[in-house]
């Protein structure tokens, strides 16, 4: 591990930063030109002390979750990720089709959408990183861990998860996990993470496997979601995707359905989000 070049590339790549550009305030009297210790390290998950300790050249290797979550925290691209890596004596990820970086690109558009409710996930749906309304709709993911990160894996084997939406909707939100799922799983056929949580997902739950058995197809690109929030009651929205140019990764963007009271209810929600609110589970 080079510890000096690795707190050089730290300190320097911070300074980099605005606070606009990863979606902090400005604040007033900053002391520096770009983000603050503190700021990096709450944006990381890390703690400060750690954070200044490796910018001191005396801290710790760090584990590759940390050095995840550090690249994301400042906006690395893919070769400034790698040399990361590579600093900490850590072989650095490959930059397959089941890649979980979250490119600056992405992370800039979420940091945008402050007042909409936003994430990115897998072409599985495994939850990568979310804005604050998306965690104040549907629940924070920051402390979910292996397969609970999944979408289809809650929807299909927590119930408090469906319990957020309309009985009505069950069968076809049911339908459109499986459907996208049997797209991902025929362009990533040969994929480990692929074909392992498949067969996960058909030894937990019995009515996945029918579903499964049906082989419909389809990539979502648009669906409806109607969200029952415990504070502010049903919100009705239009979910839109967009897809990195191989698909491995997805933005979601839930937008107020029109014709329904869902925009003021989000606004609601974003002015009482200060009291923690979180529902139970999310079922993507």
């Amino acid at each position: 591990m080079d510890r000096t070049e690795l707190a050089d590339f730290l300190r320097r790549r911070r300074d980099q930063l605005s606070p606009a550009e990863v979606g902090l305030p400005p604040g007033v009297r900053r002391r520096t030109p770009g983000l603050r210790r503190d700021e990096v390290a709450q944006l990381a998950g890390i703690s400060t002390d750690y954070y200044t300790r490796l910018e001191q050249s005396r801290g710790p290797r760090p584990s590759t979750q940390v050095l995840t979550s550090l690249a994301r925290a400042l906006r690395f691209d893919n070769d400034e990720r790698d040399h990361l890596y590579h600093l900490c004596g850590h072989p650095a990820p490959g930059r397959a089709v089941g890649d979980k970086h979250v490119g600056p690109g992405l992370l800039h558009m979420l940091a945008k959408l402050d007042d909409t409710p936003a994430t990115v996930v897998t072409d599985l749906g495994e939850v990568l990183v979310q804005n604050r309304m998306h965690a104040l709709l549907v629940g924070d993911h920051g402390e979910r861990r292996g397969l609970d990160r999944f979408y289809a894996w809650r929807w299909f084997t927590d119930p408090p998860t469906r319990a957020m939406f309309p009985r009505e909707d069950w069968a076809r939100l049911g339908r459109n996990h499986v459907a996208d799922l049997r797209a991902t799983a025929a362009r990533r056929a040969a994929d480990t993470d692929v074909v392992e949580f498949i067969a996960a997902l058909r030894a937990a739950s019995t009515e996945f496997d029918r579903l499964w058995h049906e082989h419909q197809v389809a990539v979502r690109l648009s669906d409806t979601k109607r969200i029952l929030h415990p504070s502010v009651g049903l919100v009705d929205t239009v979910c839109e995707t967009l897809l990195t140019p191989n698909a491995a990764q997805r933005l979601l963007v839930y937008l107020p359905r029109p014709g329904t009271d869902a925009a003021e209810k989000l606004d609601l929600l974003r002015v009482i989000g200060t009291q923690s609110l979180a529902p139970v589970g999310d079922g993507g």
